[in-house]
């Protein structure tokens, strides 16, 4: 390794250690009122822009004022739970700051979600209030049957349906709020509830609390770099953690401003950077492959970006992204949400998702650990524990959980379902008694401490950035009338990134897939919508009765290799279609936009 590179990743650690390191000193100083401070720093400077709102940081401050006040009048204290479902706009992050200042907790619902998974994601938190954006509110209403709880609802935008919160908000005080009358909150209260993929098939809720939330906010600023005079430009769902807690408040803790986007468009995207004179963006790799694979835009190379932050970015994608656009710098990092593993690839290495020196080794205890896909644990050696992969080989991430409050990076608060929470520990890792967090993702890392992306364990598979349970996609093909048994799995789709969703299904006779395609659009986000089906006669399952999918996963969806009926649920036509040679070409090749 270079000195150069060495140079970029040491500085990159200590600008971050530097950030986050007081958190855990200065417990109560938390983000909601972090914000206030830099309200009286940067005043009228634009903190959130978009097409529609715009928030200088006093205006931000204010704003966030009412929301608290309001909480409070509606009866929310101290861990009172408030549910979130709205599209993308600056006054997103205003609500959830302006609660969190009330003491309650936000959770950020998945606007992609509809049916039974919505109504889960309500009922598992138990809230007391939920806001839901107007445009929102036909996926809303046709989960609301299915809930266990029964809060108050509230509109943002226009309705006749339920009480609108905008006028309600508008009536409230926005001077700041007295010492007095603000609630005993630390960094180690919650503070968000945040939406993970499981293999249950429904989402989980995983626990935010304050320190979770600095942690995002100060050490993506360090390592970033944030200034004042950045615009980051947010594309992202503001419902997963890199456009929610990433990108806002990395770029609000270093006094620059945000540029929200309701959603990502590859044809505009180049076009909103100069517009806005942006300085960085956040990505997942689909993003940069999207850009990659757009037609030349006038504006790709007049930008003024000059780093670019996130995850999932394909090797191959790296060097032509960073080329074509000539950014001159990508910031690649993992982590998971709720998790205690986490690594920036400060160099800059093409491919890496990380790195971890040895010399570092004893103060971020995360190891790679030698692991059995078809038990999906762990390999364990004589004495009952876990062997450290060498490098170059594969295995499980893990990392471990530590209560010591001088290390709060080390802890794992888990999900609003013990028993979800339960099945992330590992127990009994190296000695008796330890117990670390499970990423479920397959890692490898090099002799020079960079960790490289392989796999997501078990049955999940990741598609246009969104984790996707085969159960939740097997459970709503199943209730159709006629389906007997359907197994899910992922198969991978030359240039795309992660796996396309496909299904083999058994039937009683004829199956309407017009029919049963219109069904699932109901039932399930795109993302999930499998891409192909297969008719079969039977299912294979192992002694235990699991569904095998060994052999379907090798198969795929090539006709020449499959002998079942084959389907493709075509982008153009809205529907499934035959799939022959020549439509398979077409797929390979990227003749459709998937």
């Amino acid at each position: 390794m270079g000195l150069i590179q060495e140079f970029k990743y040491l500085r990159g650690a200590l600008s971050t250690l530097r950030m986050t390191t007081p958190i855990a000193k200065n417990p109560k100083r938390i983000f909601p009122w972090v914000v206030e401070d830099l309200a009286k720093k940067f005043g009228d400077k634009d903190a959130l822009l978009s097409d529609r709102e715009r928030f200088t940081y006093r205006e931000l401050d204010a704003r966030a004022n009412q929301y608290a006040r309001w909480a409070r009048a509606q009866g929310v204290g101290k861990g009172d739970v408030v549910c979130l479902l709205m599209l993308n706009r600056p006054e997103y992050v205003v609500i959830w700051l302006g609660i969190l200042r009330a003491g309650g907790v936000v959770a950020l619902l998945n606007t992609n979600l509809t049916g039974t998974p919505l109504a889960h994601s309500v009922s598992i938190v138990a809230p007391k209030h939920v806001i839901v954006d107007s445009r929102l509110l036909n996926a809303f209403n046709g989960a609301k049957a299915q809930l266990t709880v029964k809060p108050k609802i509230w509109v943002h935008g226009d309705s006749n349906e339920y009480d609108r919160i905008e006028p309600a908000v508008a009536a409230m005080d926005n001077s700041a709020i007295p010492a007095a009358e603000r609630p005993d909150l630390d960094i180690n209260d919650r503070a968000l509830f945040i939406y993970t993929s499981g293999t249950t098939g429904l989402p989980k809720a995983a626990n935010i609390n304050h320190y979770r939330l600095m942690l995002a906010a100060n050490g993506f600023a360090g390592a970033i770099g944030t200034k004042p005079s950045d615009r980051m430009y947010d594309c992202l769902p503001m419902y997963h953690s890199n456009g929610g807690m990433v990108a806002t408040g990395a770029t609000l803790i270093g006094g620059g401003t945000v540029i929200i986007r309701e959603k990502f468009s590859a044809r505009e995207f180049w076009d909103d950077c100069v517009k806005w004179k942006c300085t960085a963006f956040i990505y997942i790799g689909e993003l940069c492959r999207y850009l990659v694979t757009a037609p030349p835009n006038e504006n790709e190379k007049k930008h003024s970006i000059r780093v670019c932050c996130g995850n999932g970015m394909r090797p191959d994608v790296w060097p032509v992204f960073q080329e074509r656009f000539k950014i001159p710098r990508v910031l690649e990092f993992y982590a998971a949400t709720e998790g205690n593993v986490a690594s920036f690839n400060f160099d800059g290495t093409p491919g890496a998702v990380g790195r971890l020196p040895s010399y570092l080794a004893h103060r971020f205890p995360t190891r790679i650990v030698k692991f059995d896909v078809e038990s999906e644990q762990p390999v364990r050696d004589k004495q009952g524990f876990c062997i450290v992969c060498e490098p170059g080989e594969v295995g499980e991430a893990i990392g471990q959980i530590l209560n010591d409050p001088s290390k709060p990076t080390s802890r794992f608060e888990g999900y609003a379902d013990p028993e979800a929470t339960k099945k992330k520990i590992l127990y009994d890792v190296f000695e008796k008694g330890d117990a670390w967090f499970r990423t479920g993702d397959l890692l490898r890392q090099d002799s020079k401490g960079y960790f490289y992306f392989i796999d997501r364990i078990g049955d999940t598979f990741r598609w246009k950035g969104e984790n996707v349970s085969t159960n939740e996609v097997a459970e709503a093909f199943t209730v159709y009338p006629g389906v007997q048994e359907a197994t899910v799995y992922g198969v991978p789709v030359k240039g795309f990134d992660g796996k396309a969703g496909m299904i083999a299904v058994v039937s009683e006779g004829h199956l309407d897939l017009a029919a049963l395609r219109a069904h699932v659009s109901k039932s399930l986000p795109e993302y999930a919508r499998p891409l192909f089906i297969r008719l079969k006669r039977e299912l294979d399952v192992t002694g235990t009765f699991k569904q095998r999918k060994v052999d379907l996963v090798k198969e795929g969806f090539d006709p020449s290799v499959v002998k079942d009926e084959v389907y493709f649920n075509d982008p153009m036509q809205g529907t499934y279609v035959p799939l022959d040679s020549v439509l398979y070409e077409k797929i390979q090749s990227k003749a459709f936009r998937l």
